[in-house]
C-alpha cells in the first residue's frame, strides 16, 4: 500500500495531463521553457531532497501489527520511498529521482523536463505534460513546501482523503 501512494504521488506530480487536441486527434505538446533565469529563479537551482511529508489527518501506513496512525507519513515510509529529489539546472532542465540512492529498491523513477518559477508558482513540463505547483519557501530559501490532496489507502485497505504537505530541502 505504501508503494502505491508514493508512486501515485510521483505520477500526479510529474505526469499530470493537460493535453490539447486538434480535430485530427494529434496531440500538441507544450513547449519547453527556455531562456535565462530571472534573479528570483536562481534560488531554485540545485538539488532539493524530500525531508518531510505530513497529512492533515492521521493515517496508519505501517504493517507492524499495531494500530498507530500518524500525520507524519514520512516516518512511516521505508528508505526507498523516502529517497526522492528534484534537481533544477540553470539551463532550465530538471530531473525528479526516486529510489535511486537507497539500497535494493524496486520501481526506480527518473523523470525530467524543463522548469520556470514565476513568483512562487513552479511550472514543470515533461512528457507532453504541464504542471503548476504553488510553493511556499522558508524565509531563508533553504526549503520549500507544497500541498495537494490525495486518496491514501492505509494498511487496512481503507481509503482516506487527506491534504499532504511535502517538504524539500536544499542540499
Amino acid at each position: 500500500m505504501k508503494r502505491k501512494f508514493i508512486f501515485l504521488f510521483t505520477a500526479v506530480l510529474c505526469n499530470a495531463f493537460f493535453i490539447s487536441c486538434e480535430s485530427d486527434n494529434s496531440v500538441t505538446c507544450p513547449e519547453d521553457y527556455t531562456g535565462a533565469l530571472d534573479t528570483t529563479e536562481e534560488k531554485l537551482v540545485g538539488k532539493w531532497v524530500l525531508t518531510a511529508m505530513t497529512a492533515d489527518t492521521e493515517i496508519d501506513l505501517t504493517d507492524d501489527s499495531e494500530e498507530n496512525p500518524s500525520e507524519d507519513l514520512f516516518a512511516q515510509y521505508g528508505d526507498c520511498q523516502k529517497d526522492a529529489s528534484y534537481t533544477f539546472s540553470a539551463n532550465r532542465d530538471y530531473t525528479y529521482d526516486q529510489s535511486q540512492n537507497a539500497a535494493d529498491c524496486d520501481n526506480k523513477v527518473v523523470l525530467g523536463g524543463t522548469w520556470k518559477l514565476s513568483g512562487d508558482l513552479l511550472s514543470l513540463t515533461g512528457s507532453c505534460n504541464v504542471q503548476n505547483i504553488p510553493l511556499n519557501f522558508k524565509d531563508d530559501d533553504s526549503a520549500y513546501t507544497f500541498t495537494d490532496t490525495f486518496n491514501i489507502v492505509d494498511v487496512n485497505g481503507q481509503t482516506t482523503q487527506a491534504k499532504v504537505t511535502f517538504t524539500y530541502t536544499a542540499q
